[in-house]
This record gives C-alpha cells, sequence and structure tokens, in this order.
C-alpha cells in the first residue's frame, strides 16, 4: 500500500467516524461525491469516461478560479451507498489508480449528514 493510499484510508476513517459519531443515520443510504481535478480538460475527460465505466455517475468538468488567479478543472464522480468504510476504501483504490492513469488529482470525497 502506498503512503498516499494509507493517507486516504485515515482521511477515510475520520470522516466515517466523524459522521456517525456526530450521530449520522449508520443505516441510510449517502450519495456520495469523489472530486477530481487538473488542468488538462483531454486528461479530465478520460478520468470522468473510466470512473464512469466503474460504476460512478459523473459530472460535468467545472472550471474554479484558484486563489492565485489561476484556473483549474474539476468534476465530481458520485455513487449511492451506505457509510461503510470496506466500500469507501474499495471506491478509494479504485478512483486512486483512475487519477494516476490520467495524472489528475484526486482530491478526496464528502457527503452530507443524514438523521
Amino acid at each position: 500500500m502506498t503512503t498516499e493510499t494509507q493517507e486516504w484510508y485515515e482521511f477515510n476513517t475520520e470522516t466515517v467516524e466523524a459522521l456517525l459519531t456526530d450521530g449520522s443515520n449508520p443505516d441510510a443510504t449517502y450519495n456520495i461525491e469523489y472530486h477530481f481535478a487538473s488542468d488538462d480538460f483531454d486528461r479530465l475527460e478520460k478520468a470522468a469516461v473510466d470512473a464512469f465505466k466503474a460504476g460512478f455517475e459523473v459530472g460535468d468538468a467545472e472550471e474554479l478560479i484558484l486563489d492565485d488567479g489561476g484556473t483549474i478543472l474539476c468534476f465530481d464522480a458520485t455513487v449511492d451507498r451506505q457509510l461503510k468504510l470496506e466500500s469507501i476504501n474499495q471506491d478509494t483504490d479504485v478512483l486512486l489508480a483512475i487519477a494516476a492513469k490520467h495524472n489528475v488529482h484526486f482530491d478526496g470525497w464528502g457527503t452530507h449528514f443524514i438523521e
């Protein structure tokens, strides 16, 4: 396991534990959004195609203006699932591999609190 993968696994554990400790419903189905970014549209588009082929719903690419005035392109790959660490870690493995293959940045994930 790479250092990057281990760091994401730790992030996954901390995030899931924080949501559940705060009272989020452990039995709910969550819309989990995984984030990708790149300054190259073609690479980002290829990553989006691979994420779609891997079973994720893929949003349109958006352009964001950074604090330094530069721009970056990003998209979300989403999936509906329970907040189970094993599943999120498996998603992380798949999406990190896609990001590495296309030389784009995997920027983690997020979801909403569900009572």
